[in-house]
C-alpha cells in the first residue's frame, strides 16, 4: 500500500548519514535545511516502520492462533493498532504547506463597530499574545495605531518560534486559520442601555519573508515620509520619522510610524512589505496551480465572519469548521488550541480526501 515510503526511508538514512558528517554543518544554511528535512521524515518513516512490524505480528499471531485459539484477541487488537497506523501514516502523507515552519507577521484591523471594534482588537491582540506566550513564542509589535478607549484601529505584531519545531507546529502552521473576520457581540463598553450589539475586527496572517524569498527592485518602491500621529515621546510627533513605503509594480503598501527614528520605520515598513509581497506572490502561484487553499478575507465585512465571539453566552464559535465551545473566556486569555486544532484536522482531511 505505501511503496513509495520507501524511498522516503531511504533518504531519510541518506540524510542521517550526511548530518553525521561534521563538515556537513560548515555550511550551516545547508545543515539548517538537511536537519528540516530530517525532522519532517523522522514521523514519517517511525510510523511506516511501525505499520510494516504490525503486519508481521499480525501474520504471526494468526499463525499461532490457528494451533491455539487464545491467540485470536491479539490478532484482533493488532489489526486494530494497524487500521490506526495506516490512517496515521496517510495524514503524514499528505502533502505539507512549504511554508509551515515560518513564523509570521498578523494584523489585527478594527472594522464595523467603530469605538467598540478597536476594543475588541485590543481583545484579539491579547488573545493571541497570550497564547504565543502559552506555546513558548516570541511577540513583537512592530506598528500600531491606537483607539481613544484603549483599543486599537490596527497593530501589526511579528510572532516568531525560539528554534527548532516540531513539523505542523510552526507558526505559521497553527495561526494561518485565524485570517479572516472575527465577530464579537457583548454590551460595549460605550453602552449605556444595556443592549447587546455586533461589531467585528479583521485578522491578516501572512508568513514572514526572509530577503531570500522576495526579490524587491529599489527602483520599483516610492519611500514617503511623514509626522508620526497619536500618542508618543520627545521626537515621535515633532519629526518625519514615519515611513510609508509603496511597491509601485502591485500598489502593496506598508508602512509604519512607531519608532524613534526614520531608520528603523524604514526597517520595520520593509519587514511587513516583504511579507505582504510574498503572501500575493504564494496566492497568485496557488491560483494558477487550483490550489484549495483557503483565502483569507481582507475586507471588515460582517457577512464574511469566520469565527463569533459571543460574550452572553460565554461561546465560541468557528463557522467554517463547525466548532463551537463555551469557554470564551479561556479562549481569550489565550487557550486557544481546540479551536485551532479543529481547524488544522478539517484542513488535513480535506486534503486527505482530495489525495
Amino acid at each position: 500500500m505505501f511503496e513509495a515510503v520507501e524511498e522516503l526511508v531511504g533518504e531519510h538514512a541518506d540524510l542521517e548519514t550526511k548530518l553525521a558528517d561534521p563538515s556537513v554543518h560548515a555550511d550551516q544554511a545547508n545543515a539548517r535545511k538537511l536537519n528540516k528535512r530530517y525532522a519532517e521524515l523522522t514521523p514519517i518513516v517511525a510510523t511506516f516502520r511501525s505499520w510494516k512490524q504490525t503486519g508481521d505480528d499480525i501474520d504471526t499471531a494468526r499463525e499461532l492462533a490457528a494451533d491455539d485459539p487464545d491467540f485470536a484477541a491479539e490478532v484482533k487488537e493488532l489489526e486494530k493498532q494497524r487500521e490506526e497506523l495506516t490512517d496515521k501514516l496517510r495524514l503524514l502523507l499528505v502533502p505539507r504547506d512549504p511554508s509551515d515552519d515560518k513564523d509570521v507577521i498578523l494584523e489585527i484591523k478594527a472594522g464595523a463597530g467603530g469605538d467598540e471594534s478597536a476594543l475588541f482588537a485590543g481583545d484579539l491582540l491579547r488573545m493571541y499574545l497570550r497564547y504565543a506566550e502559552r506555546v513558548g513564542w516570541k511577540t513583537e509589535i512592530i506598528d500600531s495605531t491606537e483607539s481613544e478607549l484603549g483599543g486599537y484601529k490596527d497593530v501589526q505584531v511579528a510572532v516568531k518560534t525560539r528554534g527548532q519545531t516540531e513539523p505542523g507546529q510552526g507558526v505559521w502552521a497553527r495561526l494561518k486559520y485565524e485570517g479572516g473576520v472575527h465577530r464579537v457581540q457583548r454590551v460595549p463598553a460605550t453602552e449605556s442601555q444595556g443592549r447587546i450589539h455586533t461589531s467585528a475586527a479583521g485578522v491578516l496572517v501572512t508568513p514572514e519573508a526572509e530577503e531570500v524569498d522576495v526579490e524587491i527592485n529599489p527602483n520599483d518602491l516610492r519611500i514617503d515620509v511623514y509626522r508620526s500621529s497619536g500618542p508618543g515621546g520627545q521626537s515621535v510627533n515633532t519629526t518625519d520619522s514615519a515611513v510609508r513605503i509603496t511597491h509601485l509594480p502591485t500598489g502593496v503598501v506598508a508602512s509604519c510610524q512607531n519608532e524613534k527614528s526614520q531608520l528603523q520605520n524604514k526597517e520595520q515598513a520593509m519587514r511587513i512589505l516583504r511579507s505582504r509581497l510574498l503572501a500575493a506572490a504564494q496566492e497568485e502561484a496557488e491560483r494558477e496551480a487550483a490550489d484549495a487553499r483557503r483565502s483569507q478575507v481582507r475586507t471588515v465585512d460582517r457577512s464574511e465572519k469566520i469565527r463569533t465571539y459571543n460574550f452572553p453566552e460565554n461561546r465560541i464559535s468557528d463557522h467554517r469548521v463547525g466548532f463551537k465551545a463555551y469557554n470564551l473566556d479561556q479562549v481569550l486569555d489565550g487557550e486557544l488550541d481546540a479551536v485551532i486544532q479543529a481547524c488544522v484536522d478539517a484542513d488535513s482531511a480535506a486534503k486527505l480526501a482530495a489525495a
